[in-house]
């Protein structure tokens, strides 16, 4: 006889309210770290890097002066596209609201959004392991100190955090049901990503692309029609920031300037050669800059960076492993102590994210070798790896890079924890000596 169709889903529906009562324990813990980090460390922060041009950009854009030079030492500013729009959009409404002192507040919006990333890991480790691991996925972001630590800050790698896991999720669902809704939610998440970090823009076709490949139960037109809705929905997502840009540049601008600015930085000898191989150095951009609007100084820092990396070929393939492996912590890791403080991390919480980064990475691996072993999908969880070891290659190796590739290293070190777990249950049930015959042979010959 069969189950009841309304017991299946008492229990469905039982097991749904446990998985979110327990990711909202989780939450607390998440929240609470992040508060006690800004109200402790963070709001002492007055550093000045990237997130000094967030903030005064979303202040500008409060002021109905949309995505101009914000710097208010700059005269007669004229268009600005620093970084990616995304992050500053998202922080306008608090400057909009909070017309002055508005960076605590700024701080606090990440921090939120910080703890929705937590709980989009969640989702995403129960989507590929049930809930145990979606559990244990969120439990881990609550506190992975390079998680937090940019929460409290106001960057872009907290929605880069939570857009590409957002994607990855996304895609494990398209794979497990496929539909046009599912792709356009895809496409639009995806676009909001390129929009967020610009070598996000590759999420799109290495997510889409095998997935629709591997949809061996639909036709050929079928699985081509998820993939073009998914890029065609990117790039609808993409485009108005794009045209505005042709519009408003000398030169085209296809997400932001700031590429010019990152391979002049990392292609001179101070980063070339010597103990700072493969960091950035913007002591190396001419003074005083070129002449023209940001495309146009963008355009002839990109020129003379290739003219250098042209002059410096031979030396190439080594400044490249140097990026990738400083990226990754495998290459002259302290170094990032002193460099990540110079961006609001102290260095007592870089070097906490390393204790807590090689043991989890080692995990990640072991996840990502059961998952191949039982034939389960790994591709997506890859990806993010992927797209941050390309956008390192192109511009220069820092652990911040890596924060998008975060979530998967998280989820798959919960998958490795989980399997582990079931593996030691499993030895001990094996071990207990079955009721009613002899505690071993000796004992049965006796």
């Amino acid at each position: 006889m069969g189950v009841d169709t309304g017991e299946q889903n008492a229990r469905v529906h039982s097991d749904a309210r446990r998985f979110w009562t327990v990711l909202g324990l989780i939450v607390v813990v998440a929240l609470a770290v992040r508060i006690v980090f800004v109200l402790t460390v963070a709001q002492h922060d007055d550093g000045f890097y990237d997130a000094a041009y967030y903030q005064l950009q979303a202040d500008a854009n409060a002021d109905g002066r949309w995505f101009t030079n914000p710097f208010p030492f700059v005269e007669n500013p004229g268009p600005a596209a620093d970084h990616p729009p995304l992050t500053a959009i998202v922080l306008t409404p608090v400057s909009a609201l909070w017309r002055t002192d508005n960076v605590l507040q700024m701080r606090f919006l990440m921090s939120a959004l910080g703890v929705g990333v937590v709980v989009i890991i969640g989702l995403l480790g129960r989507q590929v392991g049930g809930d145990r691991v979606g559990w244990s996925a969120a439990a881990l972001a609550a506190v992975y100190p390079y998680l937090w630590v940019n929460d409290g800050l106001i960057m872009s790698e907290t929605l880069a955090a939570g857009l590409t896991a957002a994607a990855v999720l996304l895609t494990y669902r398209l794979r497990a049901r496929p539909g046009v809704p599912l792709a356009v939610g895809l496409g639009v998440v995806c676009g909001l990503a390129a929009l967020t970090r610009a070598e996000l823009a590759l999420l799109a076709p290495l997510l889409v692309i095998p997935t629709a490949v591997g949809l061996r139960s639909l036709n050929t037109s079928t699985r081509a029609v998820l993939a073009v809705v998914v890029l065609a929905v990117t790039a609808i997502v993409v485009a108005p920031w794009t045209l505005w840009n042709w519009a408003r540049f000398d030169e085209p601008v296809l997400i932001s300037t700031n590429e010019g600015i990152a391979l002049l930085g990392s292609s001179c000898p101070n980063v070339f050669y010597g103990s700072a191989t493969g960091l950035t150095d913007l002591g190396c951009l001419p003074d005083p800059s070129p002449v023209g609007d940001q495309s146009v100084q963008s355009r002839a820092y990109r020129d003379d960076a290739l003219e250098y990396i042209g002059n410096n070929s031979a030396r190439f393939p080594v400044v490249l492993l140097a990026r990738a492996g400083r990226t990754w912590s495998v290459f002259r890791p302290a170094d990032m102590l002193t460099v990540n403080e110079g961006e609001g991390r102290p260095r007592w919480v870089t070097g906490l994210g390393l204790a807590f980064y090689y043991p989890m990475v080692v995990l990640a691996i072991g996840g990502v070798v059961i998952r191949i072993r039982r034939r389960a999908s790994v591709w997506p969880l890859i990806v993010p790896a992927v797209v941050v070891t390309v956008g390192t290659l192109i511009a220069y190796g820092q652990t911040r890079f890596r924060v998008p590739a975060e979530p998967s290293i998280v989820v798959l070190a919960a998958f490795a924890l989980v399997a582990l777990s079931d593996r030691i249950a499993r030895s001990r049930s094996a071990a207990l000596p079955v009721e009613g015959a002899p505690a071993d042979a000796g004992a049965a010959r006796a």
